[in-house]
């Protein structure tokens, strides 16, 4: 078994050793049911001082490995999500509350990660430069040195591998601190699998913590680069004390995307696309369709469709039962979702699907009459909510969707794709989608969102990857010193 819990249970992953933690090890629970399904270590802000300058000694070494045996690490990485995918997928399943198509897109994005970042260390790293002097000159991309990824707990493999494993292809070492909630699906799965693909010890450590320990990681001394993938209002501290310290950060954030359904859309397939936007693993997306722009002629029957398809969606355990939605992370998590909805139908807007829940089985739900100024609105809702409001002309929907600091991703549904393109180029965000809902990522592809949604497309494609995980340096070459006046 890749996840013997003999190997790390109550354990940390540093210096290439499964071993306490300096903190006290915790449970590890599942959601749908509140069984405890292991114990696992928990670090502290001195096991990033250690691990920090374990990860310094070893990264030297890394990065001055052939970049033939550094591409044959990540491909057997690549090979191992799949030879391991069943219980892989199992700890995801009941660790996360993911449904198992989710697990298993999961681990198809992994291993694709995997194989794309394999190609990135034979890709040329740098270019020659005119020189008005009598010399060779180059700008060359050399690996940043030590990279901390910050990873949420709501799709743990994918928003951490897609750091990792660009991050060590380049010739980084990466310290992962993975979310408390979800620390075995994303943090103790990526060191087991590039701890049996050969990755040399202390170049890969994972640290699970607090906010304590996130601090730590920005403001340590080795750590060059962060690689933040969380809230808005989190990754604004990330990014203030990174700056303070003088480090790239890089935040992927939050979002409240939204979908744009013009007056000639097929009504049937735009439904089917806002319920898959709004539902798909709960909500618990940052691409989640958060807003439903609805032309004024197409609105009331695809909030009656809409509902429809809530009301006919299964929600429970997904590890014993066949449903579309399984738990919400944890009791917080839901507590906001339900105070999202409860304090939007006290600003007048109606539940026409949904609006209840039974532990942490939160029901889809669709919201009629929202208006620009109601709460599901105006804030990302991290939740299977559906809110919908209804537009009169381009320019409106225009307003609409731009009526938000968010700026991840964009759907819009018509049948005159030209005319959607169009308005795409008039809402500011970093993805768009025609004539698809707004939740997709493959792992060729740039990610990234604009305003409160991030700093840019720094995840994802290979020249992406490469801007994010190296640094430029300039060098001049002479066949002599040159004769200098004094």
């Amino acid at each position: 078994m890749l996840l013997d819990d003999k190997i790390w249970t109550g354990n940390i992953f540093i210096g290439g050793e499964w071993r306490p933690g300096r903190g006290d090890a915790y449970d590890v629970t599942e959601p749908a049911t509140g069984a405890v399904l292991g114990r696992i270590g928990r670090a502290t802000p001195e096991d990033v001082t250690e691990a920090g300058r374990l990860a310094a000694e070893a990264q030297r070494d890394w990065a001055a490995t052939p970049h033939p045996r550094r591409a044959a690490v990540l491909r057997r990485a690549a090979q191992l999500w799949a030879e391991h995918a069943d219980e892989i997928s199992g700890w995801n399943v009941r660790e996360v509350g993911a449904i198992p198509p989710m697990a298993g897109f999961a681990l198809h994005v992994a291993e694709q990660e995997c194989y794309e970042a394999a190609a990135l260390p034979s890709r040329p790293y740098g270019e020659l430069l005119a020189s008005e002097e009598p010399r060779l000159s180059m700008a060359r991309r050399v690996p940043a040195g030590v990279v901390a990824v910050i990873a949420p707990f709501n799709v743990p493999i994918i928003l951490a591998i897609r750091s990792v494993a660009p991050a060590l292809a380049l010739g980084n070492a990466v310290l992962l601190k993975p979310d408390p909630r979800t620390a075995v699906t994303g943090g103790v799965t990526l060191a087991r699998i590039f701890e049996e693909a050969g990755l040399p010890p202390g170049v890969l450590q994972v640290l699970p913590g607090a906010a304590d320990v996130g601090e730590a990681l920005v403001t340590d001394p080795f750590v060059r680069v962060v690689s933040f993938t969380g809230s808005t209002a989190a990754g604004r501290r990330v990014g203030a004390l990174a700056g303070e310290h003088l480090k790239r950060a890089h935040l992927e954030l939050g979002g409240n995307s939204a979908l744009v359904v013009l007056d000639d859309a097929d009504l049937e397939g735009a439904v089917a696309a806002a319920s898959f936007g709004s539902w798909f693993h709960q909500g618990q997306i940052c691409m989640t369709t958060g807003r439903h722009l609805v032309h004024t002629s197409l609105y009331d029957e695809f909030v009656e469709r809409l509902a429809a398809k809530a009301a006919a969606l299964p929600v429970g355990d997904p590890a014993r039962e066949q449903v579309v939605l399984g738990p919400i992370i944890d009791a917080g998590q839901r507590d906001r979702i339900h105070s999202v909805v409860t304090r939007s139908v006290e600003s007048g807007a109606r539940v026409a699907a949904g609006g209840t829940f039974r532990d942490l089985f939160y029901s889809p739900t669709v919201l009629a009459g929202v208006q620009v100024g109601t709460p599901a609105f105006r804030e990302e809702i991290f939740g299977p909510v559906a809110p919908v409001i209804r537009f009169s002309d381009a320019e409106e929907a225009v307003r609409m969707a731009t009526a938000s600091e968010y700026g991840l991703s964009l759907g819009i549904v018509t049948q005159d794709v030209m005319r959607g393109l169009a308005l795409a180029d008039r809402i500011p965000t970093g993805i768009v989608h025609i004539n698809d809902q707004t939740v997709s990522d493959e792992a060729n592809s740039p990610f990234g969102g604009v305003s409160a949604s991030g700093t840019g497309s720094r995840f994802g494609g290979a020249a992406a990857n490469v801007e994010a995980f190296t640094e430029t340096r300039w060098v001049t070459v002479r066949d002599k010193p040159p004769a200098y006046p004094f």
